[in-house]
């Protein structure tokens, strides 16, 4: 049973690596049934959605589970699946609109299985809140890459990890030449998922050609996000800062090593150019998975883990895939005015590994001025090793050994009296989160501001993956944390109370792929982290990495 529980009082434990899915737990098993709550409080009767018109199963669907995969790493059941879900609990009846969750969740091709996490075709999740109800529904993204190899039985498309197979020597000289255009990169956006000011949903992935629009309601793909200025690229950030107001993102551009920072006004495809940030290290740009901002500047990060076109080149991947890392290089921390697109500091910082940005603010004197920026992020010590950890393999073989590399808040101080150096230090112990820390949210009102609070998926050791959700306390340096055992949390996603006036007034979101192969949605209380609602799904589903919400008309 999931508990609160402090970290100090924690008690080691991991979920079995024997733990098979029940042969019995099939959707048809529960379409069309009526699902009878237990609970008095939530005596709820409900008709579990009927089997949808085209969800029988995709001929990728062939894959055997083992009994050593773990449900979080095994390919969705089928395509898709709408239905009310029974609540335990209450949910709040002000909480009204839909979280959508994107991810990889379907891992093989035929009897051919992808060797890592993010290779995976996209799967989404939808909850539907609504006065205290809750509907689930899930499908594929429909991306070129999807139908290609669902046509084909084969991968037609280069993923994060995984090149298409070549019959002959022209065959593969033909598609250097498309991954220099771009034509072989694959649109598979099962990165992140984000509403834009004008109510547009789009699903992201690295390559900018994977951006797709979605219909919220039904997940239906409904068109590539086509940018319509003439500034090209293949890449981008995977996570872009959208709020009502902006549309910031970086093109890294591999040629002539920097950054463009670009802005796209609402209700536009146009990006326009806020200015470029020259790489001061190594021969190619650092990673930019993601990046933070403040209230008047965007904060460029240059990782000295490095996009390698070496290893792009390569038909099996590197333990570092289309990476290098070069600490030769050091690693360096930018900051650009947005309004007039200068750099006012450039700093060197000691060697740093992030994916994910959690927030950014920026100090001011007594008299008002503003004298440095802080960028909090989830940093892994400068240990590439956590890209290798993440192949599917490692994930699913887990013996119950403490093999998940350490993680904290990583805070960087930049300066911005002309310093040279900035600082890069923890910004909590992290001993408070069990020294995992990724997949971190925080109350999207304190983007950019001085906040105190953030929510991510910590760890309760021995553990291979981040395995408890913790809320982050950065004032008083402390941690409150969920766990279920054995269970694997995705993101959680805190969205804020309409009217409240505390940071953490609101509820916390998130999706688990439980040890005895089910799933459930779960909701915290976003002060007291303590559970207050779930509902069980009808089969478990498989991780997720990235969700947005978009609020109820």
């Amino acid at each position: 049973m999931a508990s609160l529980i402090p970290t100090s009082a924690a008690e080691n434990s991991g979920y079995s690596s024997s733990m098979a899915i029940p042969d019995d737990v099939r959707v048809l098993s529960i379409f069309g049934k009526p699902m009878v709550s237990t609970k008095k409080a939530t005596t709820t009767i409900v008709n579990v959605a009927t089997n949808m018109p085209g969800t029988t199963q995709s001929p990728l669907q062939k894959e055997v589970v083992d009994e050593r995969k773990l449900v979080a790493w095994t390919s969705v059941r089928q395509e898709r699946w709408e239905g009310e879900l029974v609540v335990e609990g209450e949910i709040p009846k002000w909480l009204n609109g839909t979280y959508i969750r994107n991810g990889p969740g379907l891992w093989h091709l035929g009897d051919y299985n992808f060797r890592h996490l993010f290779d995976g075709y996209a799967t989404l999740v939808r909850l539907g809140f609504d006065n205290g109800r809750l509907v689930m529904g899930h499908r594929q993204i429909e991306s070129d890459a999807y139908k290609a190899a669902k046509k084909s039985n084969k991968l037609c498309y280069r993923e994060f990890s995984e090149v298409p197979k070549h019959d002959n020597f022209l065959a593969y000289i033909g598609d250097l030449a498309n991954l220099f255009s771009g034509a072989s990169l694959t649109d598979n956006a099962n990165t992140g998922v984000v509403k834009l000011a004008d109510g547009r949903v789009v699903c992201l992935t690295e390559t900018i050609k994977g951006s797709i629009v979605i219909d919220p309601n039904t997940l239906d793909t409904l068109e590539k996000f086509e940018y319509s200025d003439s500034w090209g690229g293949l890449i981008h950030s995977a996570h872009p800062i959208v709020t009502d107001s902006e549309f910031l993102t970086l093109l890294p551009d591999l040629l002539n090593p920097g950054y463009m920072v670009a802005r796209m006004d609402p209700g536009t495809n146009e990006r326009k150019v806020i200015g470029r940030v020259d790489c001061r290290g190594g021969p190619s740009p650092g990673w930019v998975h993601s990046f933070p901002v403040t209230e008047h500047y965007v904060i460029v990060p240059e990782m000295p883990l490095r996009y390698c076109a070496k290893n792009l080149l390569k038909a099996e991947p590197t333990p570092l895939y289309k990476f290098r890392w070069c600490p030769e290089s050091k690693g360096f921390m930018h900051v650009m005015c947005k309004a007039s697109g200068k750099i006012v500091a450039s700093v060197e910082v000691p060697l740093f590994v992030t994916f994910h940005f959690i927030n950014a603010y920026e100090e001011k004197d007594e008299e008002g001025r503003i004298t440095g920026v802080i960028a909090d992020c989830c940093e892994h010590y400068a240990d590439t090793t956590i890209l290798d950890n993440l192949r599917l393999q490692n994930l699913r073989s887990w013996g119950g050994e403490d093999v998940l590399p350490d993680a904290r808040v990583g805070r960087f101080r930049i300066p911005l009296d002309g310093s040279e150096k900035g600082e890069l230090y923890a910004a909590l112990n992290p001993d408070e989160h069990g020294r995992g820390m990724d997949m971190c949210s925080i109350n999207p009102n304190f983007l950019g501001k001085q906040y105190r609070y953030a929510y991510a998926c910590g760890a309760q050791r021995p553990c291979n993956f981040p395995n408890t959700l913790t809320k982050i306390d950065l004032v008083e340096g402390t941690a409150k944390n969920w766990y279920d055992e054995g269970a694997v949390p995705s993101e959680p996603y805190f969205v804020a109370r309409p009217g409240a006036t505390e940071e953490d007034d609101g509820v916390v979101i998130s999706m688990i792929s439980d040890k005895n192969g089910e799933g459930y949605a779960l909701i915290l209380d976003g002060t007291t982290f303590e559970e207050i609602a779930r509902a069980k799904f009808p089969y478990g589903l498989p991780y997720g990495l990235h969700g947005c919400w978009v609020p109820k008309n």
